[in-house]
This record gives structure tokens, sequence and C-alpha cells, in this order.
């Protein structure tokens, strides 16, 4: 009877020591470290980009709207009301769900703004996204995605561009302890709601692309904001609990290095860095040879291998310049073949890089496919990569639904043609 006493109180405290690790944030919703993060941003839903749905900006008729921001304040509200619940409801389905998982995919990343949450002091925005928000949870669960909830816009922008919400020549987020203080309390919300949900919506990241290219005063805000969303995400509970939620915290268009020992274990833990890499918003870029865009990519592959942290490229294409139409802004050329400084580029004709997949050369066509493995295969050398984006109105460059359905992304990832495309 000793001996059996004494074994149960050891198979109680294994049980125990189990529930411990999962109480304390050890058990993850997704074998991250393990597995490789291999997913697709719902872009151009929740939040609205000009270049991903062309015509739902040009179906406004207004030439001022250039956002969602101006889209609220320009649009007659029941008209404009009207056109995003179509657009909510057809722009993204349980279809595209289904799709995604069919083709390999284990994550969708879910930009979703903070006027979903939160708007005041006659903030023009139209609401009615969070509903939309919960299907994507429920579609998810049925078909074994996770989702990566991430606040893709903040209160006076976070980086100035259209994608923020508000586009404007520089960013106010910062500028505001108010904007701050606003944004985490919807990051306490979020992760309030999924606590609880981490086989379904493993990730939070507390905020896109905050510009810290601008300098310190930027980077000073986001350092300090990075760490205060890490406590919302990881302590959502009143008893002080940790959650089993992983922390996103986006680069700042910093150097992987400058992150080095930023979050360090065991202090921080669930942290993964997101970086993302597109080789298409600069002159010199757009000037790239194809190999040079495959030669670049693979270039990196040392750099995202050597971070502390667990580093998903959240963003990337496999698009080589930015000719898709309004992808630098509603009205605003590109610059490789010229038009975004008003002049033409000899030799450069962005008809033949952008548009419907099935006006694409068979070269072309077989570039795409060499640029999307060479990306996959680089950033696997991390944690793994979630393409930008599932799908785009007229910009197949861009879309993962359309490299399926005209083959220069495999039905199976791993099913590679040129495994040895970087040596």
């Amino acid at each position: 009877m000793a001996y059996s006493s004494g074994l149960h109180m050891l198979l109680m405290f294994l049980l125990g020591l189990s529930a411990t690790r999962s109480v304390l944030g050890l058990t993850f919703g997704f074998p991250y470290g393990k597995e490789k993060v291999r997913g697709v941003n719902l872009g151009g839903w929740l939040v609205l980009e000009p270049w991903i749905t062309p015509s739902l900006f040009d179906g406004t008729m207004d030439d001022r709207i250039v956002d969602e921001y101006t889209f609220g304040q320009y649009m007659d509200k029941e008209e404009g009301r009207r056109m995003l619940q179509r657009h909510w409801d057809s722009w993204i389905t349980e279809k595209d769900f289904e799709a995604i998982s069919r083709a390999g995919l284990n994550h969708v990343r879910l930009p979703i703004g903070f006027w979903a949450f939160d708007i005041s002091g006659g903030e023009p925005y139209i609401q009615g996204q969070l509903a939309y928000m919960n299907k994507a949870f429920g579609w998810a669960a049925k078909h074994n995605l996770k989702v990566i909830v991430d606040l893709h816009g903040a209160p006076g922008s976070q980086n100035g561009f259209d994608n923020s919400g508000q586009k404007m020549d520089y960013p106010q987020w910062h500028t505001d302890m108010d904007n701050v203080s606003r944004t985490n309390a919807i990051i306490k919300r979020i992760a309030s709601q999924v606590r609880d949900m981490t086989g379904v919506a493993p990730v939070i990241a507390p905020l896109n692309e905050p510009a810290g290219f601008y300098g310190e005063d930027v980077l000073s805000v986001t350092k300090q904001y990075w760490k205060d969303s890490y406590q919302s995400i990881r302590y959502p509970y009143t008893d002080g609990r940790k959650s089993n939620i992983i922390v996103m915290i986006h680069d700042a268009f910093q150097p992987l290095s400058y992150w080095q020992n930023f979050m360090p274990a065991p202090q921080y833990e669930g942290v993964i860095l997101d970086t993302h890499i597109y080789q298409v918003f600069s002159d010199e870029m757009n000037a790239w040879s194809e190999q040079k865009h495959i030669q670049e990519t693979c270039n990196r592959a040392s750099d995202i291998g050597a971070s502390d942290l667990w580093t998903v490229v959240g963003e990337w294409s496999p698009a080589s310049t930015d000719c898709a139409r309004y992808l630098n802004g509603r009205f605003v050329g590109a610059r490789y073949d010229g038009t975004k400084y008003h002049k033409r580029i000899p030799g450069r004709v962005c008809a033949l890089k952008t548009g419907s997949g099935a006006t694409f050369s068979p070269s072309y066509k077989k570039f795409l496919r060499q640029f999307w493995e060479a990306q996959t295969i680089t950033y696997e050398k991390g944690q793994g990569w979630i393409q930008w984006t599932w799908k785009a109105e007229e910009a197949d460059e861009w879309s993962y639904q359309a490299g399926l359905n005209y083959g220069w992304i495999p039905e199976d990832p791993n099913n590679r043609i040129y495994p040895d495309i970087c040596g």
C-alpha cells in the first residue's frame, strides 16, 4: 500500500506539473521551433488597400478617397456601409479557408485595424469588421488553420502608409501617448478574447510595421510598446496567470541584429520576430535582373537563421516590380516603368509584369516559380513564412491563389522543382 500510495502521489505530481507547464505558457497552439510556419495573409479584407481591390475605390467615384479613413470621410455613410458589407461578405469566405488549408498551409495572418474596436474624436471609420474576425476563427478551426491576429493600423498611423488606415506624410502614433494607450487597450481586448483559444488563434501581432526608419523617436516608443503589449498578451488573466498566446513583434524596418537580446529568455518567452522582405520599393531593386532578385534572397539565409528570437517572414511576395496598379498609392505610378516620376523608362513595360496570370509569358511564370522557391527555402532557415497576399483583383504576381491556379506556386509547398536554387 505504501508503494501504491507513493506511485499515486508521483502521478498526481507529474499531472500537476504538466498542467502547470500549460498554464505557464509553455504549451503553444502550434509547435513553433519544431515545425515551420507556412501561411498567407488575408490582405485587403478587413483593412482596405487600393491596390488589392481597386474596383472598390474606383467604385466610390471620388478621387479624394485613398485609404479607409477617407473612405469613411467622403462616402455617404449608408452607401459606404453597404459597399463594405458586400466586400466583407465576398472577399474572403469559408471557401478561401478551405482552399488555403488544401494548399498545405498552416497559418493565416489576419490584418485588422484599430477602428474595428475603437473610434473616437470624430474618426470617420465605418465599423463592422469584428463579426468577420469571429467568422475567421470558426473557419480556421474547421479547416485546421492557425490565425495570427495582426493589428495593422493604430490611432494616428504608425507609418503613414495607406494600409495603416490613414495615409499621411509623417506618422503620428508615436507622438501622442494617448494613441499608444488606446492601442494597448485594444491589444488587451484582443488578448482577453483569444486567451483560451490558442488552438485557433495562437498569435497576436500587436502592431504592423511601425516606422522605425524615422529614427529613435519612433523606435523608443515602439520598443516600450513591445514590452507593454507583451505583458498585456501574456498576462490577460486577473489572477496573474500567463496565457499560451505568442507575441509577434515587427522589426520596425531595422536589421534583425538590432533586436538581438531585446527580449531574452527566461524573462520573455513565446516571442516571434516578424520581418517583411520585399524587393520592389526602391528604384535600385526595380532595376535588378531576375537572377539578382533570386541571389539577394538566397543571401538572406544566414541573417534569418542567426536571430536569437524565432523569426518569421510575415510578409513577402513573388512580385519583383512595383507595377501593380495603386501599389504605391491610389493614382501613383510605378518606379519600374518610371510613371511614378511622370516619365517612361525605355525597355520596361509594366503590362508584362502585372495583371492576369493568363497573360504572363512562360519565362515570367518560370521566374515566379524560381523566386517563390528561393524565398520559401530561405525563409525556412528561420521559422517560416507568410506570403502577402491570398488574392488581389488584378495583380496576380502577388496572389497566392493565382499562383496556385497558374502553376508558379505548388499545390504542396514541399513540391519544389528547384530545391538547389540557392546552391
